[in-house]
């Protein structure tokens, strides 16, 4: 007999795939609250070790990462909203600060925010403050799954 196996999952309780991302979630410069939605995910391969995500907004100049998370333990299943990490499992922004960054684009065109959850066959990959880019590239030699949501976000 052949048991079923999970397809891996993201979702979120602060909103629904392809829906605009709530005003609390946006960046305070741009008149929202900078509170991390909430994530939740199942289904995670065999073999996860640890997970990363990253949320990044490819309709930004030259791309720009939102949220670097990385070192998040296999038992973990969720992040709550306005979640606090610990420094271990931070990466930078391209605001240059640590922990969650949200929407800020300039007035015009929506913008597309791609959280994705990747699953990991080692328990971490970096140290604190890697850069979205640099963090990706660690993530790349690791990954045995991922999966994402999209949000949107227009002023």
């Amino acid at each position: 007999m052949m048991l079923a196996v999970a397809a891996f999952a993201l979702a979120s309780a602060t909103f629904r795939p392809n829906t605009t991302l709530p005003v609390s979630t946006v960046y305070k410069q741009c008149g929202g609250a900078n509170i991390s939605p909430e994530m939740h995910w199942s289904g995670a391969p065999p073999g996860t070790r640890s997970f990363a995500l990253i949320a990044y907004d490819p309709d930004a100049t030259g791309g720009w990462y939102h949220w670097v998370v990385y070192n998040i333990p296999a038992a973990t299943n969720h992040l709550s909203s306005g979640v606090r990490l610990p420094l271990n499992e931070l990466g930078a922004t391209s605001f240059k600060q640590l922990g969650y960054g949200g929407p800020c684009p300039p007035p015009g065109k929506v913008h597309h925010y791609i959280f994705t959850l990747y699953a990991l066959n080692v328990s971490g990959i970096a140290p604190t403050g890697m850069t979205g880019a640099k963090a990706e590239a660690a993530i790349g030699k690791h990954t045995l799954a991922h999966v994402s949501i999209t949000g949107l976000y227009q002023r």
